[in-house]
């Protein structure tokens, strides 16, 4: 059998058919798995960089040395190549390049334009609503506290249209001060308009002009002897005041920019992300990219930023703790994908310093923080792989519950947790489609999503080429449970992948829990062992998923009425009637005459209803 070649050999050979296009270029390993994707002004001058020479850190000399092939693709411009590589990165995820692992939408806040009394609320993903979009905010904790506090200011009413439209006397937001009661006409049409307005100024960053514009109304107000609506308007200006001592952080020469600072040590990095929006501060976020077995930070904050903002819009201004590998470059990317110019600076004096110091401080700390639960977190997969007999500590770990009442509603649950803690984007539910969930079957219902999972896994990785495959399958459950999922693996072939069902033990007491392994008897821990503290917490966040979906799920059902069934009732024709009669009961005993009164119900959809009740 003739060995495969492999490094600066092999990859010498490219050269010969190469140009001097702009391009990107994978090279893979022995066993076709890609190693690492870059791109390249120059092709060819890139890959003889590879080619010649020893000058290479030790990460690149690894790479090389593993290179038994590479493809090319070459493309008219480099910035297109640079995005080209990003894609390629995230949809392959080499082991030698960067990659940016958590990167969810962020939430905006959003006042409608569709109705004439807009409501304010969070937003996330596409924004196709009509209406002004702030943000983004760092959280959606970010987002609730500042929409608590401008309900307090502004009086926006946060109810659904649906809501509005069926209130016949004010809600608690009204009562509390929170809301200006627009659903019973306790404002106007331009008075809420002028309302909405002061609220976009506020979110805009005009403060002192909204401020100024309540002081004025309150003076007029007291002179008018209006001594309610003065101290109404009191109790805004105190909220707002209170608001604008909270941020007091808040930078006054940077209106609108995102700061990102990194940290890089031992291998592992930490990036914060800190939103300044209308001269305030709206939250931070910090990210772990995968570092692609010892990347510097120039390479780290290129790939960071050309991965971030791939579905984000990038603001007029980013400022940088160090610099990237290709500023031009990076820069008219960001450029070409907000539709405008997009400024990429690394500060040395002044206020935009101080944010990006700040931001490096937080980028440390939260490093450190980091560094020192992965390290009690890999004592504890080690502590693990010694109680139950496994080869080594398990790098992914899924645990499975299954949540119903009666058999109504059954959901299936699966968590995933690992050397960095739980995996929250790899979290699963499902929907119990066999008759075990009506026969409240917990035994068919675990052998369903059991094997609803690894027949999915066979037929998208069988190869194992990719960190999807558990080492360790956590059941909750005893010996039945245990059977079902030996049961299920069997029957697909899956022999190397250990398993261990929870059971509660005796009395049902936190702390007593049996195992339950194929073929062995049960066994317990003690009770002070910081390993079974450990499967309570997998066990009890495998609960909480499954139960929620439950929930969802249940939620989800009560919602439907029998109007759905009704030819010709939609969703807008369901709600006028809801709001109209106050429920499905009352519509199923009205007359014809009684249906015509609602908006949008015709003589002919009115007698289709009647019918539809009293056939």
């Amino acid at each position: 059998m003739t060995e495969t070649r492999t490094g600066q050999e092999v990859i010498q050979d490219y050269l010969k058919t190469l140009d001097s296009s702009p391009g990107v270029y994978r090279m893979l390993n022995a066993t076709g798995e890609v190693l690492y994707v870059g791109k390249a002004r120059n092709l060819k001058a890139r890959v003889s960089n590879y080619a010649r020479g020893n000058a290479h850190n030790a990460r690149i000399s690894r790479m090389i040395s593993e290179t038994a092939s590479m493809m090319f693709l070459t493309v008219k411009t480099e910035t297109e190549a640079l995005l080209l590589e990003q894609n390629l990165i995230k949809q392959l995820k080499p082991r030698y390049n960067v990659l940016l692992r958590d990167d969810k939408s962020f939430p905006n806040i959003l006042i409608g334009k569709e109705h004439a009394f807009p409501q304010i609320k969070k937003h996330r993903g596409k924004k196709t609503e009509k209406g002004s979009y702030f943000g983004p905010f760092a959280s959606a904790g970010a987002v609730t506290r500042t929409l608590n506090q401008l309900q307090k200011v502004f009086l926006l009413r946060n109810c659904s249209d649906s809501m509005f439209a069926g209130r016949t006397r004010p809600c608690l937001q009204y009562q509390i001060k929170r809301c200006s009661g627009p659903c019973v006409g306790r404002i106007d049409e331009a008075g809420y308009a002028a309302l909405v307005a002061d609220a976009e100024r506020f979110l805009q960053g005009k403060t002192t002009s909204v401020q100024a514009d309540l002081a004025a109304q309150m003076a007029a107000a007291s002179e008018a002897m209006e001594f309610e609506r003065a101290a109404a308007l009191r109790d805004r200006i105190r909220s707002l005041t209170h608001i604008q001592s909270a941020q007091a952080i808040n930078p006054h020469g940077v209106t609108e920019a995102d700061v990102v600072a990194l940290h890089l040590e031992h291998g592992q990095a930490c990036v914060q992300v800190f939103f300044i929006r209308a001269n305030q501060s709206w939250g931070n976020r910090d990210f772990y990219p995968k570092t692609g077995a010892g990347a510097e930070e120039p390479e780290i904050m290129e790939a960071f930023l050309a991965q971030f903002y791939d579905d984000k819009e990038p603001p007029p201004l980013i400022l940088l703790s160090h610099p990237v590998e290709n500023p031009d470059l990076v820069g008219a990317l960001l450029s070409e994908r907000a539709g405008r110019k997009v400024e990429v600076a690394i500060p040395q004096r002044g206020e935009k310093a101080e944010l990006v110091e700040n931001a490096a401080r937080n980028a440390k700390e939260s490093l450190a923080r980091r560094m020192s639960e992965s390290s009690t977190q890999n004592k504890l997969l080690q502590g693990l792989a010694e109680a139950f007999d496994l080869d080594a500590p398990p790098k992914r770990i899924e645990v499975y519950d299954n949540a119903h009442i009666q058999g109504a509603d059954a959901v299936g649950g699966m968590i995933v947790a690992g050397p960095e803690g739980f995996l929250k984007s790899q979290y699963r539910k499902f929907n119990i489609k066999s008759d075990a969930g009506k026969n409240s079957d917990d035994f068919g219902m675990m052998h369903e999503v059991l094997t609803r999972r690894f027949e999915r896994l066979l037929k998208e990785d069988p190869e194992r080429k990719t960190d999807a495959w558990p080492d360790l399958l956590l059941i909750d459950g005893g010996a039945g449970q245990v059977s079902a999922v030996a049961e299920a693996l069997a029957e697909m072939g899956v022999d190397d992948v250990a398993f261990v069902g929870v059971a509660k033990g005796i009395d049902r007491d936190a702390g007593k829990e049996e195992f339950h392994r194929p073929g062995l008897p049960p066994m317990a821990l003690p009770r002070n062992d910081p390993v079974l503290y450990f499967i309570q917490r997998l066990r009890d966040e495998a609960h909480r998923w499954a139960n929620g979906a439950h929930r969802a799920k249940r939620a989800a059902k009560v919602s439907i009425t029998p109007l759905d069934d009704i030819p010709g009732v939609g969703a807008t024709r369901k709600r006028a009637l809801l709001a109209h009669f106050g429920s499905a009961k009352a519509v199923r005993g009205a007359a014809i005459p009684d249906l015509m009164a609602v908006d949008g119900i015709s003589a002919t959809m009115a007698e289709t209803i009647y019918n539809f009740f009293n056939p």
